[in-house]
């Protein structure tokens, strides 16, 4: 008879205390992380640090944060790039040991903790910014300024790091007791595996694990999706409804606009949390293996999905708007110059450089796109 090891938390009983016992393989679950997993995840990976990196680019070089929504907007794409850059690591730990030590185990999983949350309650910011520009559009001037913003903004990153406090106390570098296993070969001699240190929750008693088993998922639950998904709901209906009213086809091009950013959000992450509702709520219930194995593997593959918010984030946030993607040919036309410049040199001098440079600089916000990154 096997008995169920979760991975996600560690438990912290040792596998010696249930003689004929030993942990799942859940090799369904594996065999898709191993064989599909690494390919998603860099697919995942590659665009998402593209597209954010361009978001950050765009910002730093091109384009002044003169609006609430390009503040919002410019923070979605930070958080967004540190996951991708955690992300490699969080599936390297999950398929194989751990090298890296404590510290670096605590930064992994709390940083990729302090993002979710923070990429999550941006969006709601951004949603709500909409609301008031175009719903309260009279109170617009007075609430939706830059320092106001500015504010905001630490305020949720702080707020991030204090509910992933949890997940950077509880994470620790540590060996499984089911993993000190003995083997022996044909000539009765012990050998034994290296030793596989993992980077996962770690409690020392029963209490504590079962508090924070139920605490932190309930937490992502309820502040990491479902308060964003109401806010959004609530807003962007409030902004259809006030569009719908208006004469204008850039107006309902817009409307058109919003239900894709909802519905995408809703498509990427409402399957993955409610598989991780139905997880929690069936946390301390018994299951077979075959039961358990199923449940991962469903949870994988909606995790992938969910991970494809961040890919999208810069398409439906930032390169929607005219302005932005004005920017963003700017790029490529300077790399392009750039590169010109450093393959041929004498067709291309410092002079006319500079002076192309320069040219940009002053046309950062030239077209009449009225403060914002977001077509409405």
């Amino acid at each position: 008879m096997n008995i169920s090891n979760d991975s996600t938390f560690a438990p912290y009983d040792d596998y010696d205390n249930y003689p004929g016992y030993e942990p799942c393989s859940f090799s369904n679950n594996n065999s898709l992380n191993v064989v599909v997993g690494p390919y998603i995840h860099s697919i995942i990976c590659i665009l998402g640090l593209v597209g954010n990196s361009l978001v950050i680019l765009t910002y730093a070089l091109y384009k002044r944060t003169k609006s609430m929504t390009d503040v919002y907007l410019l923070n979605v794409a930070i958080a967004d790039l540190l996951f991708v850059l955690a992300l490699p690591f969080i599936v390297y730990n999950e398929l194989y040991s751990w090298p890296m030590g404590q510290v670096a185990c605590k930064l992994l999983r709390g940083s990729y903790s302090v993002n979710l949350y923070s990429g999550m309650l941006m969006l709601a910011c951004i949603s709500t910014d909409r609301y008031i520009a175009i719903v309260q559009a009279r109170r617009s001037f007075r609430l939706r300024s830059v320092s106001n913003s500015l504010i905001i903004c630490f305020l949720i990153w702080i707020f991030a790091l204090l509910v992933s406090v949890p997940t950077f106390h509880f994470h620790h570098w540590y060996e499984p007791s089911h993993n000190n296993i003995t083997w022996f070969n044909s000539n009765e001699q012990e050998e034994t595996t290296d030793p596989q240190f993992v980077c996962e929750w770690k409690f020392d008693d029963s209490n504590t694990a079962s508090i924070v088993k139920v605490a932190v998922p309930s937490t992502q639950l309820a502040i990491g999706f479902f308060l964003p998904l109401f806010i959004m709901i609530f807003c962007y209906t409030s902004v259809i409804i006030t569009l719908q009213k208006a004469k204008n086809f850039q107006r309902h091009k817009a409307v058109r606009v919003v239900m894709v950013v909802v519905l995408v959000f809703i498509v990427c992450h409402l399957p993955y949390n409610l598989a991780l509702f139905y997880k929690t709520v069936n946390l301390f219930k018994q299951s077979d293996c075959d039961e358990e194995d199923s449940l991962r593997t469903a949870m994988s593959v909606l995790q992938m999905v969910a991970y494809l918010h961040c890919c999208l984030n810069p398409l439906l946030y930032a390169f929607i708007g005219v302005n932005f993607r004005n920017h963003f040919r700017r790029i490529f036309r300077d790399l392009w110059c750039l590169g010109k410049r450093y393959i041929d040199p004498r067709r291309f001098s410092r002079v006319t450089s500079d002076t192309f440079m320069s040219t940009i600089r002053r046309s950062v916000d030239s077209s009449s796109e009225n403060g914002t990154s977001f077509t409405m």
